[in-house]
């Protein structure tokens, strides 16, 4: 029975080298390293142990004093040293703490037990050796060009120096998933090029991409260099030797790009451009091209400390490991016969975009939606359009009964409706809706900011109520805004989400007596307009809709809308599910670009044809003020039609119009939409 010390046993290649030491010895006993605050990531991990009840907790912290181990450590027969840093972004001191003290404290441990030290190095300690680098190969005066090379180097440097261990090491190349299942556990080395993969994925896949020529790497994947260290560590007679478990023959870089992008459906490359590695560190050199050079990496999620340890000069040998291992059948796989299943784990687990990728093909189907406003008008069609295409709609709304009956007549039609009551001009229920939305569904993906509240009133008639302007604001400005900007860190973490405001033609109109209305509409324009641009890059995308006249209940106080030609919901909520389908930067009507047109080229006539609006149009009964004030704000009746310029020629053709029967209401038919 042999029994052993894992350091780095909950680690992405420490767990499986437990279970292949538990596999292999049935009366094995193992005790990992865990600091207290990992305990439970620890029984997590372990149940899913074949064996696990040989498998024990052993408290402490590798960057601890004599490995902050809580209580003596358990006589053991080998220390399995695989806690380390593994992650070429690390400061010096990160490093240095976890490879180099780390390491020292674990000398000290098999010292004092006696037992055999067998220490996980990297090749990484080649450095920038040219040639090839045999086993016993250490220091060769290589230069050492990052923390992680360094660090690693130091570390192996104290465990060939020490004295009174029994020490064997193990230096795996690049580790990728399992060649079984493509399982990762983070993104890391190469795997930091797979995005860059995944946007050429959109390229044609027969384009004739030439490929620069940046040498040859060595990956093998995680399963091979777990059961080679498990076979490795049990066999007798092997102190104070060095194996290399890396794949024989160097890896060309284009054969790695092409197995990857076949496997993604990108173009696979027509060969390598001879001397583009020299051209391309030549062009390093030149000032300011490093800085261009780092801005690009960024734009495709690549490290700057990553890049330049793509490839190796180095040649690993590994004749006298794999002459060990020739026995058990144990041998190194090609790449290209695993990596589609690297490539499809990554897409599914590991890809910062994976929730942008729709499961059916449906952009709505299985997608979480949020809807404000939801009890009535757009905001319910648009509830029953979304539901209809497999969509879970969260529906907001002030009134818990009408919000209760409008999530019942969705989920009649077979929709998935949750309710969540909440007043979005309220801070503190904003604050709890999100957290309550996030705990219950883990996510939105789509948030239609939809509710709104409008008051049709002239500026003269509103000087004393500010209250109107503030109302206004707090629903249609700052109950969206804080919606989504309690909602955002989750979209970032997701790398998905779309923002759909329920905006207005008037912003692009400007009709009179909405002024309140229109202010807060084109803040909330504006906002999002800038926040669509800081947020591109996490694929956060925003949709204003300026939205014609609907009927809606909305437009109930104003009379003269009755009887207008105005869309129904159903056919607002079909536009809303057009901005949720396609993301476009703005939805607009012909109307509002037409007014836009007309504002840019011929702004005085445009201004006198919105004052000569709102002369025809007066105010509504419920916005009409004291015979004072509507004698100051004259309507038809009560004032003649005054102005100049082009219009004023006109007069001849436009009064006999005006005597028509209810003129108001013939011209505002002949503009669909406009908010009069």
């Amino acid at each position: 029975m042999a029994t052993y010390i894992v350091t780095g046993g909950t680690g992405f290649l420490g767990r499986r080298v437990v279970q292949d030491l538990l596999d292999r010895d049935a009366d094995a006993i193992v005790h990992v390293l865990v600091r207290e605050t990992s305990l439970a990531k620890f029984t997590d991990i372990a149940a899913g142990w074949r064996g696990a009840e040989r498998v024990f907790a052993l408290i402490g912290d590798l960057t601890a004093e004599g490995l902050g181990l809580a209580c003596e450590a358990p006589r053991a027969d080998h220390v399995v040293h695989l806690g380390a840093v593994y992650d070429m972004t690390a400061d010096e001191d990160t490093a240095h703490a976890a490879n180099v003290t780390g390491t020292r404290s674990v000398l000290a441990l098999a010292r004092e037990l006696g037992a055999v030290l067998h220490h996980v190095s990297s090749v990484a300690v080649a450095g920038d050796h040219k040639g090839k680098f045999f086993e016993e190969d250490f220091d060769l005066g290589q230069r050492l060009t990052s923390p992680y090379h360094r660090t690693k180097f130091a570390a192996e440097k104290l465990v060939r120096e020490s004295r009174g261990v029994r020490w064997r090491v193990y230096r795996p190349a690049i580790i990728v998933g399992d060649s079984r299942t493509g399982e990762m556990d983070k993104i890391d080395g190469p795997y930091y090029f797979f995005g860059a993969i995944a946007r050429l994925a959109a390229l044609p896949s027969e384009l004739p991409l030439p490929l620069p020529d940046l040498g040859a790497t060595n990956i093998v994947p995680v399963d091979y260099v777990s059961a080679a260290m498990a076979e490795l560590i049990r066999r007798p007679g092997l102190d104070g030797r060095t194996f290399h478990l890396v794949n024989p023959e160097p890896q060309p870089f284009g054969e790695v790009y092409r197995a990857l992008a076949a496997a993604a459906g990108a173009p696979t490359g027509v060969g390598t451009v001879p001397g583009s590695a020299l051209a391309l560190s030549g062009l390093a050199q030149i000032p300011g091209l490093t800085a261009v050079r780092d801005f690009l990496l960024e734009q495709v999620g690549i490290p700057v400390e990553v890049a330049p340890h793509t490839s190796f000069s180095a040649e690993f040998i590994s004749d006298s490991t794999r002459a060990q291992l020739r026995g058990c059948g144990l041998t190194v796989p090609s790449f290209d016969s695993y990596a589609e299943r690297l490539w499809q784990y990554w897409r599914d687990h590991l890809d910062p975009q994976r929730g942008r990728v729709s499961i059916t093909g449906d952009p709505l189907a299985g997608r979480v939606v949020l809807i404000t406003g939801a009890s009535s008008g757009i905001g319910l069609a648009t509830a029953h359009a979304v539901a209809r295409r497999g969509a879970t709609v969260l529906m907001v709304a002030r009134g818990h009964d009408d919000l209760a009956a409008a999530a019942d007549a969705v989920r009649a039609e077979g929709g998935v409706a949750h309710t969540y009551p909440c007043d979005i001009t309220d801070a503190e229920a904003v604050e709890k809706l999100v957290q309550c939305v996030l705990d219950d569904h883990g996510h939105v993906d789509y948030l239609v900011n939809n509710a709104g509240r409008s008051i049709r009133r002239s500026v003269l008639n509103s000087t004393d109520r500010m209250h109107d302007f503030e109302r206004t604001m707090a629903v249609n400005y700052f109950g969206a805004v804080r919606l989504i900007l309690g909602l955002l860190p989750s979209m970032r973490a997701r790398r998905f989400g779309h923002v759909v405001n329920i905006s207005s033609i008037a912003v692009q109109t400007k009709v009179p007596r909405f002024a309140a209305y229109v202010a807060s509409k084109s803040a909330l324009d504006n906002f999002s307009e800038i926040a669509a641009v800081e947020n591109r890059d996490a694929g956060i995308t925003f949709t204003s809709v300026r939205m014609p006249l609907v009927r809606t209940p909305m437009i109930a106080p104003t009379d003269l809308y009755r009887s207008l030609p105005v869309p129904d919901p159903e056919q607002a909520a079909a536009i809303v599910v057009r901005a949720l389908e396609d993301r476009p930067h703005r939805i607009d009507t012909p109307v509002g670009t037409f007014a836009q047109a007309v504002e840019l080229l011929m702004p005085s006539v445009k201004r006198q044809i919105m004052h000569q609006g709102y002369r025809m149009f007066g105010e509504s009964r419920a916005a009409r003020g004291d015979a004072e004030r509507r004698a100051a704000d004259p309507s038809p009746a009560t004032a003649p039609a005054t102005g100049g310029g082009a219009l004023s020629a006109l007069a001849p053709v436009i009064m006999p119009l005006m005597a028509l029967p209810t003129p108001a209401a013939r011209v505002a038919r002949m503009v669909p939409g406009l908010h009069w």
